[in-house]
């Protein structure tokens, strides 16, 4: 089995995990998940950090290198840096079986617009 890197500086040097660090960085900026904006002056930026992970077959082959930037949610203080810590997250797996549902039990949608 291949091991985990901890650091940036080990992983950039291999080939296998370039490819995926440059593919989150293109899906943050397509989704916008951030917006650069000048720093208000006495206030610190907040790091960020990669996050590696393998994912292996049953055959303990390596199927799939993971990585996310994720923030140094250590240094944020609540209602300061951040209002809200909850990540809206659904796996396509629940979609599927909440539309299965609904459809086995014939469930009628409305359009949005008739809700308000």
């Amino acid at each position: 089995m291949e091991e985990e890197h901890a650091s940036y500086s080990a992983t950039a040097k291999d080939t296998k995990w370039v490819g995926t660090m440059i593919a989150e960085i293109k899906a943050l900026e397509d989704n916008k998940t951030w917006e650069i904006v000048p720093l208000p002056k006495g206030k610190k930026s907040i790091g960020c950090k990669w996050v590696y992970k393998i994912n292996y077959k049953a055959s303990t082959q390596a199927e799939r290198y993971k990585e996310r930037l994720v923030a140094k949610e250590f240094n944020q203080r609540e209602g300061l840096d951040y209002q809200e810590t909850f990540s809206h997250v659904v796996k396509m797996v629940t979609v599927r079986s909440v539309v299965a549902l609904a459809a086995s039990r014939q469930w009628i949608t409305m359009p949005f617009y008739n809700r308000i």
